[in-house]
C-alpha cells in the first residue's frame, strides 16, 4: 500500500468535503443533503435529482458545470468522464495520483449517494422491450464499482436505509470510518452484482429453452423467512428468494397462520405447481410432496368433494390448493379437516372468518396463476454442486396423442386421460394415477417398480368412497395414466384387472408391441405421448 501500513488503514479516517448525489429512489434524500450542507459539503449532482435538490432550497453544482461537458444522448452520457471518476477513483496517498489530478484541474470526489434506474421494476411493469432497455444503468454501476474500489478513501451509499448511519459517522468531525466505508462497499458490490443478474436474466429467460444451458451461471439468493428447523428439527433451515419473476409460493402473500416451515414450503410449491395446469376449477390436496386426491369439476365445491374421496386419511394434514377463489360455502367444507396450508387466488372476507378459530391454518393468496409453459430452470443441490435443468413445462394436447391399439379412446376417456396425465405429471415416479369423472381415485407414487406403484393405486382405489373397486364402474370409463412407459405387459395387465378402460403412456420399450397386444387382447383403448414425466 502506498504510504500506508496495514493498521494504520483499518483506523483510517476520512473527512467529507465533496459529494456526489445520483438518485432514482429520493426518498429522504433532501433530509440527508440539507445535513451535508449543515456540514458545507460541496454537493455536485445530476439531471432530475439536482432538480429536486434545488427544489428543497439545496445548494447544487450540475455534473455537467464539472466537467465542462453537457449531458448527451438523451442522459444516456453525463457522469462518464474524467472529471468525475478521477476525482472517485484517485488514492490520496499516492503522488503520482496527487500530480495528475492538480494537472488535469481534478477535485476529489469523498462520498457518493447513488442507486440505480429501477430496472426490476420497470421489467415488471413494463412489456415494451425498448423502455426495459433504456432503464438499464450504465453510469450508475460505473461511479458505484469505482468508489467501493476506493473504499479506502470514498464513501459510497447506494441503500436509504443507511442514511441515518452516514449521519452518525459525520458527528463532530464530518468523517467516516475505514470499517464504515468497507461495510458500504461490500453493499455497492452486492446491489451491482444482483443488478447484472436482474439483466442478464432478462436476456437469457426468453430462450432459456431454445439455447445451450451457460458454461457458468450464477443466482443471487436473499434471505426471506428464518426457520425453527429444516426438514428434520436437527437441521436449521431458512427460505431464501431469488429474482425469478415467476408467481408462486415464493410470491404468495400470507393472510394467517404460523410461520411457514420447511416442509410447508416444499409441500405448498408441489400443490401449486400441480393446481396451475388445470383450466377448469380444480382442487389438489398434497401429502410429502405427492397428491393424495386432485378433482377438476366446473362447481369448486365438488371438486373438494371429489379429491378429497381419493384417500380421505392421507388428506389429514395435508396441503390444499385450488385455482378459484376460496368462498364461503367451500371454506365450511375444508374447516372440518385438519389442513396445514391453503393456498389460493384469493379469499373472502367470509371465507377467512371461517378459519379465525383456527389460527395455526397457513393460508397464501397467491393471486393470479401463472401458466404451466413457463421457462426457467430447476436446480436441486447435491454433493459438491447443483444439478441444473429447464422446468418440466411440456403441456400435453389432444393432437400430441398417438392411438396404438384397435378400440379407439372415446372423447370422454381422452379427456380423463389428459386430467390423470397432470396428475401423473406432478408425482413422484414410478407414478400410476387412475381417474374418472375427472377426479383421481387411486394413487401409487414412488415405488422402485412401477408394478408396485400399480397394485398401491388399486388397492387405494378399493378403499375409497368413490368406488367398491373400478371394475363395477368400467361403463364410466375409469382411466389410467402411468408417466413413463410399462416395461412390461405385466402394469398394464394389473391396471387391465383394475377395471379400466383405457390408458396414457410415454411409449418407448422394446416391449411396446407385447404391452399394446396385451390392451388389444382386453379390449383396452392406449394412447401414447412421446413424453415422459420423470419427477424425483
Amino acid at each position: 500500500m502506498d504510504n500506508v501500513d496495514r493498521d494504520e488503514l483499518f483506523t483510517n479516517k476520512v473527512k467529507i468535503k465533496r459529494a456526489l448525489i445520483s438518485v432514482t429512489d429520493k426518498t429522504n434524500i433532501e433530509k440527508l443533503a440539507k445535513v451535508l450542507e449543515d456540514y458545507n459539503i460541496e454537493i455536485l449532482s445530476t439531471g432530475g435529482t439536482a432538480k429536486f435538490l434545488k427544489e428543497n432550497a439545496i445548494p447544487v453544482k450540475d455534473v455537467s458545470d464539472e466537467t465542462n461537458f453537457p449531458e448527451i444522448l438523451n442522459g444516456r452520457v453525463k457522469t462518464l468522464h474524467p472529471k468525475i471518476h478521477g476525482g472517485i477513483l484517485s488514492k490520496r496517498n499516492n503522488s503520482v495520483h496527487i500530480d495528475q489530478l492538480q494537472k488535469h484541474h481534478i477535485k476529489e470526489i469523498d462520498l457518493l449517494i447513488i442507486n440505480l434506474y429501477k430496472f426490476q421494476e420497470t421489467l415488471e411493469n413494463n412489456k415494451y422491450e425498448t423502455e426495459v432497455i433504456e432503464n438499464i444503468d450504465i453510469g450508475g454501476p460505473a461511479m458505484i464499482r469505482a468508489a467501493a474500489k476506493n473504499h479506502e478513501f470514498v464513501t459510497i451509499l447506494t441503500d436509504p436505509g443507511d442514511y441515518s448511519k452516514l449521519i452518525n459517522e459525520l458527528k463532530d468531525e464530518c468523517e467516516t470510518s475505514y470499517a464504515f466505508r468497507k461495510y458500504l462497499a461490500g453493499k455497492a458490490f452486492k446491489l451491482t452484482n444482483e443488478y447484472d443478474h436482474a439483466i442478464s436474466d432478462w436476456f437469457n429467460n426468453e430462450n432459456i429453452n431454445a439455447i445451450d444451458l451457460p458454461q457458468t451461471f450464477s443466482i443471487d439468493f436473499k434471505k426471506f423467512l428464518e426457520m425453527r428447523y429444516g426438514e428434520n428439527p436437527h437441521q436449521k433451515a431458512a427460505f431464501y428468494k431469488t429474482n425469478d419473476p415467476r408467481i408462486g409460493i415464493a410470491t404468495s402473500n400470507q393472510l394467517q397462520g404460523k410461520e411457514l416451515s420447511y416442509n410447508n414450503i416444499n409441500d405448498g410449491n408441489a400443490a401449486y405447481e400441480l393446481i396451475c395446469e388445470f383450466n377448469q376449477p380444480a382442487i389438489a390436496i398434497i401429502k410429502h410432496a405427492n397428491p393424495c386426491g386432485v378433482a377438476e369439476n366446473a362447481n369448486i365445491n365438488l371438486a373438494w368433494e371429489k379429491a378429497l374421496q381419493t384417500d380421505p386419511i392421507s388428506a389429514f394434514g395435508g396441503i390444499v390448493a385450488l385455482n378459484r377463489e376460496l368462498t364461503l360455502d367451500l371454506a365450511k367444507q375444508m374447516k372440518s379437516l385438519f389442513l396445514e396450508v391453503i393456498i389460493a387466488p384469493s379469499f373472502t372476507k367470509e371465507a377467512l372468518q371461517i378459519f379465525r378459530d383456527k389460527p395455526n391454518v397457513r393460508i397464501l393468496a397467491s393471486g393470479s396463476m401463472p401458466i404451466p409453459q413457463e421457462n426457467g430452470l430447476d436446480i436441486k443441490s447435491i454433493s459438491g454442486g447443483m444439478l441444473v435443468q429447464t422446468r418440466d413445462n411440456k403441456v400435453l394436447q389432444t393432437s400430441d396423442l398417438q392411438i396404438v391399439t384397435k378400440r379407439v379412446p372415446t372423447q370422454l376417456e381422452i379427456s380423463n386421460l389428459l386430467f390423470a396425465w397432470k396428475v401423473a405429471k406432478h408425482t413422484k415416479s414410478n407414478a400410476i394415477i387412475y381417474a374418472k369423472d375427472f377426479q383421481t381415485v387411486g394413487i401409487g407414487a414412488g415405488q422402485m417398480s412401477r408394478i408396485d406403484s400399480t397394485m398401491i393405486a388399486n388397492e387405494k382405489a378399493k378403499k375409497s368412497s368413490i368406488l367398491a373397486n373400478l371394475k363395477s364402474s368400467m361403463t364410466f370409463e375409469s382411466v389410467v395414466a402411468s408417466d413413463a412407459f410399462f416395461p412390461f405387459a405385466d402394469g398394464l395387465v394389473a391396471a387391465a384387472d383394475a377395471g379400466v378402460t383405457a390408458v396414457i403412456q410415454p411409449g418407448g420399450s422394446i416391449r411396446d408391441q407385447e404391452v399394446i397386444a396385451a390392451a388389444d387382447e382386453r379390449n383396452i383403448a392406449m394412447v401414447f405421448t412421446s413424453v415422459r414425466h420423470f419427477k424425483h
